[in-house]
Parts: C-alpha cells; sequence; structure tokens
C-alpha cells in the first residue's frame, strides 16, 4: 500500500471522520453519522482504495512523491 493522499487531504478526512462519529454518538444524526469511520480510517493509514482504482493521487508533484525520501 502506497500513501495516495496529501496533508489537506489527509487532515480534511479525520477531521470529517471524527465529526461524523461524534454526531453519531450524540444521537444528533442517527446511527448512518457512523459513517465516518471510513474516512477516519483512510485519513490515519494516509490510503483511500478508491482513489487507487481510479489512478488519483492528491500528494501533488515533488521529490517525496516518490517515497524515497530526500534527493
Amino acid at each position: 500500500m502506497t500513501a495516495n493522499m496529501g496533508t489537506i487531504d489527509k487532515w480534511l478526512r479525520i477531521v470529517v471522520g471524527v465529526l461524523l462519529i461524534a454526531l453519531a454518538l450524540f444521537d444528533v444524526i442517527g446511527w448512518w453519522g457512523y459513517i465516518g469511520i471510513i474516512p477516519l480510517a483512510t485519513g490515519l493509514i494516509n490510503f483511500c482504495p478508491v482513489y487507487k482504482l481510479i489512478g488519483f493521487d492528491t500528494r501533488g508533484a515533488g521529490p517525496d512523491k516518490s517515497g524515497d525520501g530526500p534527493v
């Protein structure tokens, strides 16, 4: 599994996931809010399977995109 999410994408997923789960826990939006587990999990592991399927990557261009580290 190679990371395919940039920093902004990662943090947005984590925040949205936690928010949805919290709203579900406090019964504000109902049980469907537990769907927030998906964006939370993908944000924490820095990998989105759907992005992999469609060939999408939000990391941007640069030397660290290859995963090899600094040049």
